[in-house]
C-alpha cells in the first residue's frame, strides 16, 4: 500500500505529485493543513522528523524529502521513465533536480511570503502569528520568515530572492533554446522538479518573467501543463490562495521589476 502526506499547494508535493501521475499511481492522500500544526503534529513526526510536506509511505516504509521521493519513485516504478538514457543527458537532469534543494525553493518561499502570503497571517492574532514562526525548525528561517511577514517587498532577503528566481529562468531559456525539455528531448524528473516553481511565478501573475529573449520558457510550460500529469498540480489549486496571489501579483509587480533592474 502507498501512501501520501501532502498539501495542495506546496510546491514540494505539486512536484511528487506529478511523478505519482506521471507513473499513474494511486496512493491513499492525506492533506495536512500546514497553517493548522499538522505537519508539527507527534504522529506525523512520527514519519518526517523534518515536520514538512510531501512524505510518501510505500509498504509501510516513509520516504522524504521531495527530490529523494521522486528519484525513489523512478527506482521502485520505473514505467515509463523519467531518467534519460544518455549519462550525459542524467547529469544535467540532476542538475536541474538538485536547484531547488540548492536555493530556488528558499526563494520561492521569500518571494511568495512577501508579495502575498503576508497577508494572510497578518490578518492573524499576533500570538498565532509567532506560533506558526516558531514551529519552523531552522532559526535563519524563522528571522527571515519574520522579517518577510513584518516588511514585505523591503524585508533584506526579498532582492536575493529574487535574483535567484530571475537566474533560473534565464538558465531554463538558455537550454530550452536548443532542448525541447530541460535534460533533452524527453520529459524527465527534470522538468517536475522546475515546473512547480514556475507555477508559483504564473500564479503571482509574473509570467513577464520570460517574457522578451526567454519565450522558449512560455512555450516549455505551455507543453508540461498539456500533459495529463499536470492533474498533479490543476487538480489541488486553491482559488483562495490563486485569488490572493493573482491580485498581490499584480499590484507589486512594477516593484518587483525595479527591484530586480536596479
Amino acid at each position: 500500500m502507498m501512501e501520501l502526506y501532502h498539501n495542495n499547494m506546496s510546491v514540494c508535493a505539486q512536484k511528487v505529485r506529478l511523478v505519482i501521475r506521471e507513473k499513474q499511481l494511486k496512493p491513499i492522500e492525506h492533506h495536512l493543513n500546514i497553517r493548522a500544526g499538522d505537519a508539527t503534529r507527534p504522529e506525523y513526526l512520527k514519519l518526517n522528523p523534518n515536520g514538512v510536506v510531501p512524505t510518501l509511505v510505500d509498504d509501510a516504509a516513509p520516504v522524504i524529502e521531495s527530490t529523494v521521493i521522486c528519484e525513489y519513485l523512478e527506482d521502485a516504478y520505473p514505467e515509463p521513465p523519467l531518467r534519460p538514457l544518455s549519462p550525459r543527458q542524467r547529469a544535467t537532469m540532476r542538475l536541474w533536480t538538485l536547484r531547488p534543494d540548492a536555493g530556488l525553493h528558499r526563494a520561492c518561499g521569500v518571494t511568495s511570503f512577501a508579495i502575498a502570503f503576508r497577508h494572510q497571517m497578518l490578518a492573524l492574532p499576533a500570538e498565532e502569528i509567532e506560533r506558526q514562526i516558531a514551529e519552523k525548525p531552522d532559526p535563519a528561517v524563522r528571522d527571515n520568515l519574520r522579517q518577510t511577514i513584518a516588511h514585505g517587498l523591503r524585508a533584506p532577503q526579498v532582492g536575493a530572492a529574487l535574483r535567484v528566481y530571475d537566474k533560473a529562468i534565464g538558465l531554463m531559456a538558455q537550454q530550452l533554446d536548443q532542448t525541447p525539455w530541460l535534460a533533452g528531448d524527453s520529459y524527465s524528473l527534470a522538468d517536475a522538479a522546475m515546473l512547480p516553481y514556475l507555477c508559483r511565478l504564473e500564479d503571482l501573475s509574473m509570467s513577464w518573467f520570460w517574457d522578451g529573449d526567454r519565450r522558449s520558457v512560455a512555450r516549455w510550460l505551455e507543453r508540461c501543463k498539456a500533459r495529463p500529469n499536470y492533474a498533479g498540480i490543476a487538480d489541488y489549486l486553491d482559488k483562495k490562495y490563486l485569488d490572493l496571489m493573482a491580485a498581490s501579483g499584480r499590484e507589486l509587480g512594477p516593484s518587483v521589476r525595479e527591484m530586480l533592474h536596479s
